[in-house]
């Protein structure tokens, strides 16, 4: 058996920890195990059934740049500690430079670096995270991508594999019990439901759905917006919510673990984002045979579904308001012909990742 150092943030409900363990779940666990380095002092979603699917959970310190020195020394500890790790995949995109630094310093063979963006998030660590950027390709001897544009971003003109963001399929697709059940659970008889999930950060670009949701509201006054996601701008976003007057149509869900049955109970599923690598969220919600409203930022690659279309951040969100009510009624199958065959299911896709562990 190889151990894999699974590099990450942390391991909480969200796009790319989801579609790790996916990967995990169902990877062959006697030949290839996962162990996960990550960069919070608290226990994450995940980490129980990570230990109990025989994987270990470390907790370095985070990648703040006051925190340096002790990340360092931390991982320099580590590094001696673990010999064991032959194979580091990193997943923090531009800050992968970091660990993957310490990993070539410590004499790790095979340094993973895996890009799951195609741009990078306007915070405190901006121009650092620019910077590692550009160093990526001199500490990562191997490169992944979620997508093509995700793999340019980050390596440029250096080659890459891309991996896809692959979900468990069958536990979205539609079934019309499951979402009759799920809307009386949320007290929705016949309303229109329109639905997001996502962290909410700038990334998401939530202020611009909930202005597009104004423009829904103005001609169907039955419409609920469903916003499954925690994150930095929820303050930010409820004070637009109050402001717009929308108090009583948007619900606020937070992180939920029931998000396969609350695409079922969805009428369309928006995603508006600045930008995406491949979108785990809108794989899932192309499974559960939902229309889909993207942006432009968000890559033509994600879409196997013929319910996807991509409108540009440049519309109104009067344009964007009439594009998703145009959607509204359209018929959801359980028939699984078209994504059958979808790269996107895990049940093919993890001997991908798979087969590329065991060649080294």
């Amino acid at each position: 058996m190889i151990r894999i150092l699974q590099v990450v943030n942390d391991m909480h409900r969200a796009g790319l920890e989801t579609m790790l363990m996916n990967y995990y779940r169902n990877i062959d666990r006697e030949r290839v195990q996962f162990d996960f380095l990550t960069h919070r002092p608290e226990k994450s979603d995940y980490d129980d059934e990570i230990v109990s699917l025989g994987g270990k959970v470390y907790y370095a310190p985070r990648l703040y740049p006051q925190n340096y020195p002790a990340y360092f020394k931390y991982m320099k500890q580590f590094w001696a500690q673990h010999p064991e790790y032959k194979i580091v995949h990193s997943h923090i995109d531009s800050m992968s430079y970091l660990p993957l630094l310490t990993a070539k310093k410590a004499g790790v063979p095979v340094r993973i670096a895996h890009s799951h963006n195609t741009s990078i998030d306007k915070d405190f660590k901006y121009i650092l995270k620019q910077l590692f950027r550009y160093g990526i390709n001199s500490v990562a001897n191997y490169h992944l991508a979620c997508g093509s544009e995700a793999g340019r971003f980050l390596y440029r003109n250096d080659d890459f594999k891309v991996i896809p963001n692959a979900v468990d399929a069958e536990q979205f697709y539609f079934n019309a019990d499951v979402r009759a059940a799920k809307r009386k659970e949320l007290g929705l008889t016949a309303q229109f439901v329109i639905g997001h999930v996502g962290r909410l950060s700038y990334q998401k670009n939530h202020g611009f759905l909930l202005k597009i949701f104004a423009e829904i509201v103005k001609k169907e006054q039955n419409a609920i917006l469903l916003l499954v996601g925690t994150g930095e701008k929820e303050q930010e976003l409820r004070a637009l919510v109050e402001q717009l007057a929308l108090n009583n149509q948007v619900v606020f869900l937070g992180n939920r673990s029931d998000v396969a049955e609350l695409y079922q109970a969805m009428d369309v599923f928006v995603l508006p984002s600045h930008f995406e690598g491949i979108p785990v969220v809108g794989v899932e919600a192309q499974f559960a045979d939902l229309p889909c409203v993207f942006s432009d930022k968000v890559p033509s690659e994600v879409a196997f579904s013929a319910k996807v279309c991509f409108l540009p951040l440049s519309d109104s969100p009067e344009a964007w308001a009439n594009r998703i009510i145009a959607c509204r009624g359209q018929e959801r199958s359980s028939d699984r012909n078209e994504i059958v065959n979808s790269h996107y299911d895990i049940k093919t896709a993890y001997k991908i990742l798979q087969d590329y562990y065991l060649a080294f």
